[in-house]
This record gives C-alpha cells, sequence and structure tokens, in this order.
C-alpha cells in the first residue's frame, strides 16, 4: 500500500517534509505562472501549490486535470498562514489515478443548489460534500455511542432473523418475499425475537439492525428500510424501568455527539441542550384532551394524527421548554395490534406503552411486554391472530418466561430531530421509499 499522508498528520514537524497525499480534485485556481489546487480527502480540504518555472510540464498537467479526478501529489510541506491548516503543499510530482467525466451531473461545491431526488440520484457525488461526511460522521459517534451505553449497562449484542414467517405488528406494513416453496416476510421488527431470547436467558439484549415497513406513507418522516435500535431486559417491575433506560440513552448519545462532534457540527449548527433528567411523562389522555380543545390533532380511533404530534410536541416545548418527553398510558384501543402489550391492572383498557417524542416526532415506542401465556393468547385471540402462525413464538412462553420489557428507537429519526434535519432521507446513505429502490 502506498504510503499516504492525511492532513490530521501534517503539522509543525512536518514542514520541510516531503511526503504524498491523495484525494480528489474539488477545484483549480490558474493564476498563470502559479496555480493553486484544492484536493480533498475523507478528513477535509488541503492545498497543493504547483509553481510553473519549477515544472512546466507538471504544471499543464495539473492545471488541466478536471474537477473531482482522483490523484495522488508528491511533495514538501510549507507552512502558509494564509492557506486552509496553515499549510500547503508544494507540487514535485503527480499521478493521475482516475480521471473524472465532464460534465459533472451533479456539482459537489458549487453554490447553485439541487433538489433532493437530483441528490440521490447522484448519491456517489452527493455523499462527497463535506456537510454530507459530516452528517454521517455525527452518526457514526451516535451509534457508537449506543453501543458503548448498551455494553455497560450489561446488554449483549444479538442478531435476530431479517427473513420471518410471522409480523410483530400485523400484516398491513409487511414485505412479502418468495423464501424457496413459501411465503416470508421481511421483519418489521425484532420484537418476537427479542421476547424469545428473555425466555432464553439472556437478560438484556440489544439490536442495531435494519428493518422495513411497507408504510403507504410519503413523507418528511417515513422511509421503507431504516435502522431500528432494540433493547429488550428482563425481571423489570413496570414501564417506567424501561423509560428509565431509554431516557439514559438518548442522554448518552446526545452528550457523546455534542463532546465528540466537533468540526462536524459547525457544518450543521444547532442549539444541542442536553435535557434535564426525569424527562417529562405526559399521559395520552393529557394529550388527547389537549388537541381536544383545540379542535383538531385526533383520529377516529381515539389517538394522535401526525399534526396532533406535532401540537403536543409545540404545547410542550412552549408550556415547558422541553424537547424530549415521553407520552405515556396509550389505550388499549390505539395501541391495537401490539397484542404483547402489558395492560394495565387496575385498568385494562390502558396499557403501559409510551411513546419517546421530540418536538413533534416520534423517535420511540415501548414499555412492559405481557409474559403470562393465558392472557398472551388472549389478547392475541382479540386481535384475531393464527395460533399455529406464532407457534415459534408462543413456545417460548410455555417454560418459563420472565416479566420484561423494552424498546425500539428509530436511528435516522433521532439523528433528525437532534440536527434539525427537515427529510428523513437525508440520514440514510442510500434511502429507500414508496419511488426509491435505487441506486
Amino acid at each position: 500500500m502506498r504510503d499516504i499522508t492525511h492532513i490530521s498528520s501534517v503539522d509543525e514537524d512536518s514542514s520541510g517534509q516531503k511526503i504524498r497525499m491523495a484525494g480528489w480534485i474539488q477545484d483549480v485556481r490558474n493564476l498563470g505562472g502559479i496555480a493553486f489546487i484544492i484536493m480533498r480527502e475523507r478528513e477535509g480540504v488541503f492545498q497543493v501549490t504547483a509553481i510553473k518555472k519549477n515544472d512546466p510540464e507538471l504544471f499543464e498537467k495539473i492545471v488541466n486535470v478536471p474537477r473531482e479526478s482522483v490523484t495522488t501529489v508528491d511533495g514538501t510541506v510549507q507552512e502558509n498562514e494564509e492557506v486552509i491548516n496553515g499549510f500547503e503543499l508544494i507540487a514535485e510530482s503527480f499521478e493521475l489515478i482516475s480521471e473524472a467525466g465532464t460534465p459533472l451531473p451533479l456539482g459537489v461545491i458549487d453554490k447553485v443548489g439541487a433538489d433532493l431526488d437530483t441528490r440521490l440520484n447522484n448519491r456517489f457525488l452527493d455523499l462527497r460534500k463535506e456537510k454530507v461526511l459530516a452528517l454521517f460522521k455525527l452518526r457514526d459517534i451516535m451509534e457508537r455511542a449506543m453501543r458503548g451505553f448498551f455494553t455497560g449497562n450489561g446488554f449483549l449484542e444479538v442478531h435476530t432473523p431479517k427473513i420471518v414467517a410471522a409480523g410483530a405488528e400485523g400484516g398491513a406494513t409487511l414485505f412479502p418475499l418468495k423464501y424457496f416453496d413459501s411465503e416470508a416476510y421481511l421483519a418489521q421488527s425484532p420484537q418476537l425475537y427479542k421476547q424469545i431470547l428473555m425466555s432464553a436467558g439472556f437478560e438484556r439484549v440489544y439490536e442495531i439492525a435494519p428493518a422495513y415497513r411497507a408504510e403507504a406513507s410519503d413523507t418528511v418522516r417515513h422511509i421503507a428500510e431504516f435502522i431500528s435500535v432494540d433493547a429488550e431486559m428482563s425481571f423489570i417491575e413496570s414501564s417506567e424501568d424501561v423509560m428509565d433506560l431509554c431516557e439514559r440513552l438518548v442522554y448518552h448519545v446526545l452528550k457523546a455527539i455534542e463532546e465528540e462532534g466537533s468540526p462536524s457540527l459547525e457544518l450543521w449548527p444547532v442549539d444541542l441542550v442536553l435535557p434535564k433528567l426525569p424527562l417529562r411523562r405526559v399521559t395520552h389522555e393529557e394529550c388527547v384532551g389537549y388537541l381536544s380543545g383545540l379542535g383538531k390533532g385526533t383520529d377516529p380511533e381515539g389517538g394522535m394524527d401526525t399534526e396532533g404530534e406535532k401540537l403536543v410536541g409545540k404545547w410542550i416545548q412552549e408550556e415547558h421548554g422541553e424537547d424530549f418527553y415521553f407520552i405515556t398510558e396509550f389505550p388499549t384501543s390505539v395501541v391495537g395490534k401490539t397484542f404483547y402489550a402489558m395492560r394495565k391492572a387496575d385498568d385494562p383498557e390502558l396499557t403501559g406503552y409510551f411513546d419517546l417524542g421530540c418536538r413533534g416526532l416520534e423517535i420511540v415506542s415501548g414499555g412492559q411486554r405481557e409474559h403470562r401465556y393465558d392472557v398472551l393468547t388472549k389478547q392475541m385471540e382479540e386481535n384475531d391472530l393464527d395460533f399455529e402462525e406464532f407457534e415459534f413464538y408462543l413456545k417460548a412462553f410455555r417454560y418459563g418466561m420472565p416479566p420484561h420489557g423494552g424498546f425500539g428507537l428509530g436511528a435516522e429519526r433521532l439523528l433528525q430531530t437532534v440536527l434539525d434535519i427537515k427529510n428523513i432521507r437525508e440520514c440514510v446513505l442510500f434511502p429507500r421509499d414508496r419511488a426509491r429502490l435505487v441506486p
């Protein structure tokens, strides 16, 4: 492998040294006798200076290379306070590795913006933009922080099947597929398998993996393939134990972004305020009551529609100055096909289920699950579920299932709301929605 020097390695001690740097040619300014070439690598940009009188042939080669071509340049490091990073590389040799075609289908540094479809159609170029790369560096921090949090709290990382025989939340949002001679589906959630692992005695598990929802929604907050962050734990007493874990995870992630996110956060300037724990709890009944007073934001089933979720987020923010909050005690009628939700002992019309919201966007859903076989099967009957189809799942409840609960968190939604990004597709390398299957 070639001995390539990265920007982070160049400092005062590098001055006068001969090094080789590699990257994409971002821009060229030819002033006649001298040319300034801005090259880009993963860590940022640096300036290469070509002096015509030093090597006329080299000069002509380098100034005529199309933008976004991949090159290597050998030269001597020279301090220069007026250029990027305070150093420039005086070019002595140059190799064109891969020449970019012209014209570019999408500008990388052009001031003229492009619509999102054009950007996604040419995602390989869009991802070269400094701001876009910065977003995925922040996402990397977020997911590393999640893994660190779970490991530090005694959780095992697991990987459950993504080709399944039955859905955790009903068939309306399942992607069917042919599996040899059988019909199967892409997993909406690892929910059923997480619960089986509680029966197996794993006690605390988490998974960060793709999940799939065939929702007809075509909005700025819905995608068909997303990363679900799931956790499940045994021997809990109530949904409060799950909420405690959830809010500590979110706090840990935000703190990691705050502490490790520079300089990426400079390109995504947001007022990142760490929430005060414990987070505010607002019952579903209180939310619906507030919306009823406004005369909008509820749906026919007695729940909240998208407008209602936004209005509740605005209400909590204006009333209490808080971005994050829990909506608790979801009614059985609203939870609907979430047949495994434990209902409250003193009011079976309510469950212990909750949502974690941020400024009107649902990020997490979870709560205590029903671990009693007789109660679980009764709730399945109410949802007209086929016991034979769920036999692999029910079997785990017949031979010792501890009380347990957990949650599922949408990684893209958390990133979207933390960085105040308008469209969730920005948070995905190659998003999938109703209209997009490539690239």
